[in-house]
């Protein structure tokens, strides 16, 4: 067992090559979570403080769409957004022109995308869905597989949606990381990075890169994103502590700030390229093309 929380047990699965809390909520549990209770009950200041940073995440999105560009041709834009939140990834990607769509399950953050003038379909993306929305140049999931019962299902069901040399983007947290377990196993921190029901699975950056390839995908470029859990083992004991996180992540978004806008995203990019080597960073991005079919 990796781990212990709410309930729920965190098993390193072996059939399933990552890790995952049992038991798995059942399909009507997640319906209502997700439906009816994420952005009041479990973050209802998410939409305000992505506003409040709607700079810095316009900065984030721009690269991982130059990244994109990069591997597709210039006539392929065509955009599904797996679950598009407040839709400002979608927007980003308008706004450069690209044609967009997105799914979102909540019904808050679905009127807040279509309110900015996109489309947004309020449901979850399935096989019934995926069938009415048709297929895609390029698929972004940011923040979805750790909230799936079963992830090499829906990543199957992207694979599909995909036109030939289509491209995903997946987004996740990366979970049991070096930071982490030096902050549990010898600072005596409780592993506040597992979070059932909402986060069923735990992934790294090998086990999404063998999920993706089992899938059919081939992995282009692996990225971190900046490891926040840093400023604990500097002292920031921001767990727990709304202001003290909040000034943390003001630092981190400064950090890349200076950066990018000193004209060196790229180096940013390199440095957190070289970090997910090390299995370092809060969140995994991986940029992967839809093999051909035998």
């Amino acid at each position: 067992m990796a781990a212990f929380a709410n309930g729920f047990d965190v098993i390193d699965c072996k059939p399933c090559g990552f890790k995952h809390i049992i038991p798995i909520p059942t399909e009507e549990e997640l319906e209502k979570a997700y439906k009816e209770d994420y952005y009041t009950r479990e973050k209802p200041l998410y939409i305000e403080r992505y506003r409040e940073d709607l700079d810095w995440w316009n900065m984030v999105y721009a690269r991982r769409y130059e990244i994109l560009e990069r591997h597709l041709p210039a006539e392929r834009r065509r955009m599904l957004d797996i679950g598009s939140g407040p839709g400002f990834f979608l927007l980003n990607g308008a706004k450069r022109g690209w044609q967009v769509t997105g799914i979102e399950p909540s019904l808050q953050a679905a009127e807040h995308g279509r309110g900015l003038g996109l489309d947004v379909e309020n449901d979850f993306f399935s096989e019934k869905t995926a069938s009415r929305l048709g297929f895609y140049d390029a698929i972004n999931m940011g923040e979805v597989l750790e909230h799936i019962p079963d992830p090499a299902a829906l990543l199957s069901l992207t694979y599909r949606q995909l036109n030939d040399s289509g491209l995903v983007c997946i987004v996740v947290p990366n979970d049991f990381n070096p930071f982490q377990l030096v902050l549990r196993d010898h600072l005596g921190f409780e592993p506040w990075w597992v979070a059932p029901p909402h986060h069923i699975n735990y992934f790294d950056f090998d086990s999404l890169s063998r999920l993706a390839e089992r899938c059919g995908f081939k992995v282009l470029h692996k990225e971190a994103t900046f490891p926040i859990d840093m400023f604990l083992l500097m002292g920031d004991r921001y767990i727990g502590d709304d202001k003290l996180g909040r000034s943390c992540h003001e630092k981190r978004m400064n950090f890349e700030r200076a950066l990018c806008k000193s004209g060196s995203g790229r180096l940013l990019s390199d440095l957190y390229s070289e970090l997910s080597k090390h299995g370092i960073g809060r969140e995994i991005v991986l940029f992967a093309r839809k093999a051909r079919e035998s």
